[in-house]
This record gives C-alpha cells, sequence and structure tokens, in this order.
C-alpha cells in the first residue's frame, strides 16, 4: 500500500497541520477522525486495514486529516461563539487547503466515525457541488445540541438537522443530493444512546424533504467502538465503490 505524510503551516489556523494519504487511485476519501482525534488514528485503529481490499485494488484513496475538536466542540470552558468560529475556519482549511489535493477526475467523499461522522455529513451536506457521497458512522448532526443549546448563523450552518429542514425543495443543492451516495449508520448497543437520537432525528428530516439517504440501525450488540466502525466501514464502502 502506497502510504504518503504530508504537511503544511495553514494561515488559516495559525498551524502546522499534518497530512496521511493511503493508496494510489480510485476515489478520493476526505476522513475525519473521532473526537479530538489526529491524523494517524485511522491507521492506528484498523480502520485503514479494513479498507485495504479497496485500497489495494486502486478503488479508494484516504486523505485523513487532524481535527481541532479539542478547541471547538470538546472545549466547553470557551464561549460557543469563539468555538464556532475556529470550527468554521477548520472547515475552511479543509476545502480550501486539503480539497485541492483530493480534487481530480473522480469526485471525493467523506467518511467518519462518531465526531467524524459528524463532520463527514456536514461537510457532505454543506458542500454537495464537491462530494459525491459521504459514509456517516455513529455520529451526531444537531451542531447546537452539542453546544449546550447555542444557536447563531454559524452554528445554523454546520448542522445538518437545522440546516435541512428550511432549505428551500427548489434550492439547487436538492438536485445534487439526488445523484450522490449517502449512508448513515448507528448501532443500538452500548453507548450509542446519543447517537442513536440524533441519527433518528436526522433519518426523519431527509425522509420529510425526500432526500435519497439510505439510514441503518444495527442491532442491541453493536455498541460504540471502532470493532464495529472497521465492519461498517467496509460494509458502506462496498456499496460505493
Amino acid at each position: 500500500m502506497h502510504i504518503e505524510e504530508l504537511g503544511w503551516y495553514s494561515n488559516r489556523l495559525g498551524r502546522y497541520m499534518p497530512l496521511k494519504i493511503y493508496g494510489h487511485g480510485g476515489k478520493p476519501c476526505l476522513v475525519i477522525p473521532s473526537q479530538n482525534g489526529k491524523h494517524g488514528d485511522f491507521e492506528a485503529f484498523g480502520m485503514v486495514e479494513a479498507c485495504r481490499p479497496f485500497i489495494d485494488a486502486g478503488k479508494l484513496k484516504l486523505f485523513c486529516v487532524d481535527t481541532i475538536d479539542s478547541e471547538t466542540w470538546s472545549c466547553e470552558w470557551k464561549q460557543p461563539r469563539e468555538r464556532i468560529e475556529w470550527h468554521e475556519r477548520w472547515m475552511q482549511y479543509l476545502i480550501w487547503e486539503v480539497y485541492p489535493l483530493m480534487a481530480g477526475g473522480i469526485m471525493p467523499m467523506t467518511l467518519g466515525c462518531s465526531m467524524g461522522a459528524f463532520h463527514s455529513g456536514n461537510l457532505f451536506f454543506r458542500f454537495p457541488d464537491r462530494f459525491d457521497a459521504t459514509v456517516c458512522l455513529s455520529g451526531v448532526y444537531d451542531a447546537a445540541n452539542v453546544l449546550g443549546g447555542y444557536m447563531d448563523d454559524l452554528v445554523y450552518l454546520n448542522s445538518p438537522y437545522h440546516c435541512l429542514q428550511n432549505m428551500p425543495a427548489q434550492h439547487h443543492y436538492m438536485e445534487l443530493y439526488n445523484r450522490s451516495h449517502m449512508f448513515f449508520c448507528v448501532g443500538q448497543g452500548a453507548w450509542e444512546d446519543e447517537l442513536l437520537t440524533d441519527t433518528r432525528k436526522l433519518d426523519h428530516v431527509l425522509k420529510s424533504r425526500n432526500i435519497p439517504a439510505f439510514v441503518d440501525y444495527w442491532g442491541y450488540d453493536v455498541n460504540h467502538d471502532w470493532c464495529w466502525w472497521r465492519k461498517q466501514a467496509a460494509y458502506f464502502l462496498g456499496k460505493i465503490l
């Protein structure tokens, strides 16, 4: 497997940001790690190995990045506005600095687990002109709830649960959603309660807007854990690639 590690100083974030790439060709996939995660987590927790058949076959190329969740979604001592402003800087870093590395003849997709699923879904719903597929495993989708009920313009922009409810039926994003592949999955076992609630909320909104997403609820033995995300990632990637 071809592995490449890159990095550069991001003026948007005021720091050096590393990036790790796995694969030699195929569909580019922006991978967001779980909460407070780093670019090496997907490999460390066996997710890259779970994706290996697609990577080795030249069907998939992973682009794994760092989060700054510890300064945004996890940083409860900061004011919510400061937290969401830093999150927005990170989103702009992904779109304007990382995405150009991925763009080419094949439209990229997003993939994430837990908090990474929130980021994955949020990126897809905000930028369906740049991504045509997403796989979100055990995610939250109500950004205001993560911030203790706080809402402003940036929180709304980054909250799929809220944005999709109010998107006009004639909005051009609706056509883009209709040509895309969306997979949302959550277990019903240990530590999945909050994620199960949020997935059901998003499922209801997607159905009410006739957005053709596939939302899958796995069994009561399926916990919020990497061993299940490895199985789920391989399963849903197989439906896209």
